[in-house]
């Protein structure tokens, strides 16, 4: 699912006026699409290549875990501190830096000669991702200064990242069939150029001054990086080893120092206060599971349905299109809910339906036919699509105008943590079943196991928008 809006865009309450010129609002719209089209595409357009990257570097199932969190490592750590760079830097001059870096690490991807220089290619990937995801937000909110035109506005960028999303495990396989895995990374450049061009365009950014939180970002990116090793190397070697118990360590000990940092910082980028709100700890908690459902369940398929049942890359992608089309479709529906019947009822419904979708995986077998398999796997991306615009709507209620933008990172951050936590686990979960079938089996059974206790905390939460605006402190 596509990241929600974050970070710097949502902290515009005091930015200086706008400085579009009349007629110039399509190109900031324009470049600011294509790059949260690129960064929501490269989240999932990796998965179905999986095998064919395996085959052509070599490397067991803890490689390729690393492919793909590797980039939602650095895109979720980096986040909280991007919104700050871009307020520092501006907005144009911190999507522009992005755009670049983004490019570069895509052209790296592409040319790597081996597994080692692609994960760290990746790394880079997101962190590039990081600086934009916020930046391109903020342009939206520069280049349309009237608020029913911005909630436009915002609106198509929102559909950008679910067609991406939608168009991901898809141009994937039809990029590694026909001319070949690293197609999938060579295919960001002409997007990237051209939002460059479209960027030449767009007036310079109003800066705000915004101080940045050195302690706290290296400790985030350390307990982070920590703890996806430990779990990714424990499921490949054993969770015994020296260096798997002494990265599980240094994972814990990374998290208290952040949290003594947040605590006593004067500038924290994680304001603990935010978390007496119940809205806001359940809101998060139900976003990590959400992405965790759906990101862990696209790994452990997309290597299912080639490693398993033998399908090509492309027939893989085409096999994905069921639980991907109808998210942007699903997201308005969501809208349309809250709306009548307060968030609650669409975060809870969606929670309650990719529980549904995962129990119905636990009976796939050797002879359930793949298309049956696809079939199950759509209440889980449907899911996440009805409760994550609600969510995302009553969390900015829940919190001052000022913190809007603050608690929206959190919220995305938590989101991409849940995706590589469940890469992480899913991954040792497969690697140390003995067979496949088995741990995909119990990956299913843990991601249901905490969709149903996120749905059970979210029935503490207020049945109308109106009581959601008022948090419990």
């Amino acid at each position: 699912m596509k990241p929600t809006p974050t970070s710097a865009a949502a902290s515009e309450a005091a930015a200086a006026p706008p400085v579009t010129p009349a007629g110039g609002s399509r190109v900031v719209l324009g470049a600011a699409l294509l790059g949260f089209f690129l960064i929501s595409l490269d989240a999932l357009i990796v998965t179905v290549a999986l095998p064919d990257i395996g085959r052509s570097l070599g490397g067991g199932i803890s490689g390729l875990q690393w492919v793909v969190d590797g980039y939602a490592l650095l895109f979720a750590a980096l986040m909280l501190s991007a919104g700050a760079l871009s307020d520092r830097i501006g907005a144009r001059r911190a999507y522009g830096g992005g755009l670049v870096l983004f490019a570069l690490a895509s052209a790296a991807c592409g040319l790597a000669p081996n597994l080692g220089v692609l994960v760290v290619a990746r790394l880079v990937q997101g962190g590039a991702a990081a600086v934009m995801m916020p930046a391109s937000l903020a342009l939206v909110r520069q280049g349309f200064p009237d608020q029913a035109r911005r909630a436009r506005a915002i609106a198509v960028w929102t559909v950008g990242g679910a067609i991406a999303v939608a168009a991901g495990p898809v141009l994937g396989g039809a990029l590694t069939a026909t001319v070949g895995w690293r197609w999938i990374f060579y295919v960001n450049l002409p997007a990237a150029l051209l939002a460059l061009a479209l960027l030449t365009r767009v007036p310079a950014s109003p800066r705000r001054p915004a101080r940045l939180d050195p302690v706290g970002q290296i400790t985030a990116v350390a307990a982070m990086g920590s703890l996806t090793f430990g779990v990714i190397e424990g499921g490949d070697q054993g969770f015994g080893r020296p260096l798997v118990v002494a990265s599980l360590l240094v994972a814990v000990a990374a998290a208290a120092v952040f949290l003594l940092a947040q605590a006593r910082g004067a500038h924290p980028m994680l304001p603990l206060p935010l978390f007496r709100s119940r809205v806001v700890a359940v809101s998060l908690l139900v976003g990590f599971m959400l992405n965790a459902a759906y990101y862990g369940g696209v790994f452990v398929f997309s290597l299912y349905f080639q490693e398993q049942r033998g399908q090509s890359a492309l027939h893989t992608g085409v096999l994905f299109i069921p639980m991907t089309a109808l998210v942007a479709v699903v997201n308005l529906a969501s809208a349309r809910l809250a709306a009548r019947f307060g968030p609650r009822v669409p975060i809870l419904a969606g929670q309650l339906t990719g529980t549904a979708g995962l129990l119905a995986l636990l009976t796939v077998g050797p002879h359930t036919g793949v298309w049956t398999v696809a079939a199950l796997m759509v209440p889980v991306g449907l899911g996440g699509a009805l409760a994550v615009p609600a969510l995302t709507a009553m969390l900015l209620d829940a919190v001052p105008a000022d913190r809007a933008g603050t608690a929206s990172a959190v919220l995305n951050t938590g989101r991409q943590i849940g995706g590589a936590i469940a890469v992480a686990v899913f991954g040792a979960l497969l690697a140390g079943a003995g067979a496949f079938a088995a741990g995909m089996r119990w990956s299913m059974l843990v991601a249901a196991a905490g969709l149903a206790v996120t749905a059970a905390a979210t029935l503490t939460l207020p049945h109308h928008r109106a009581a959601a605006a008022s948090p419990r402190r």
